[in-house]
């Protein structure tokens, strides 16, 4: 099996303190696949992604688009552009200051800039 892949990489548009993070919508659920096919899923995106004053995803906005993209008119459709992966599924998130395995508030804040540093 070793042509097989072992890991998914995503990108992130915004991530949490707690690691959760808001990528373009079926990130979640390559997260949900990778995992109970037993796959890790990485993270990788620029430090500036991560917004220190989100507690967690239920913080970041969820752009929506009209549901006229997805439903005929006069229909009525949920039409998200980005959905938010807990951090629970994420083995590692990738930045250009490091690397944070099993992320979470207190592991993801080794990489906070400290007070007084660009960023």
């Amino acid at each position: 099996m070793s042509f097989y892949t072992r890991a998914s990489e995503v990108g992130a548009d915004r991530i949490a303190a707690n690691g959760d993070t808001a990528n373009k919508i079926g990130t979640y659920a390559l997260a949900v696949q990778a995992r109970a096919l037993g796959l890790k899923l990485m993270v990788v995106a620029p430090l500036a992604t991560i917004d220190w004053t989100l507690t967690d995803g239920a913080g970041i906005p969820i752009e929506e688009r009209a549901a006229s993209e997805l439903a005929p008119a006069g229909a009525r459709a949920w039409n998200p552009v980005f959905d938010v992966t807990p951090a629970h599924l994420i083995d590692a998130i990738v930045t250009e200051a490091g690397v944070v395995r099993a992320p979470d508030r207190q592991r993801l804040a080794a990489l906070r800039p400290t007070a007084g540093a660009a960023g």
